[in-house]
């Protein structure tokens, strides 16, 4: 079992950066991939980030490419999204997922949801 909780949501204004963390308990966690999904109102539940159990595969949805970086702490057991040149399309619910077989763009592959966090850009 992973648990799943994230922080470092809040107000920028565009243009401006945030840096999301999840803490991740349990002993696997180290062998999952994770992802960073976001949920606009009105809008499905999308893949922004994800990251291979090792970290050496990521992918970045394409609006988000060169903007934000997933990265991951296996001694901390933590996974982060460092956004930069935030834009208010942006402005969503941000949510942690941990997938046991490994990452996928489907979120079907992912077992374990965090509580989320709101992330609000303003024009």
């Amino acid at each position: 079992q992973v648990q799943l909780v994230e922080s470092g949501g809040g107000l920028v204004q565009a243009g401006g950066s945030l840096r999301l963390s999840c803490a991740a308990s349990g002993r696997t966690f180290s062998s999952y991939g994770m992802g960073w999904f976001r949920q606009a109102p009105g809008k499905e539940r999308e893949l922004v980030a994800a990251l291979s159990w090792n970290g050496g595969t990521t992918y970045y949805q394409d609006s988000v490419k060169g903007r934000f970086t997933i990265s991951k702490d296996n001694a901390k057991n933590t996974v982060y999204l460092q956004m930069n040149s935030l834009k208010p399309e942006d402005t969503a619910v941000y949510y942690c997922a941990a997938a046991p077989s490994g990452w996928a763009r489907s979120r079907l592959n992912y077992n374990y949801w965090g509580q989320g966090t709101q992330v609000t850009v303003s024009s």
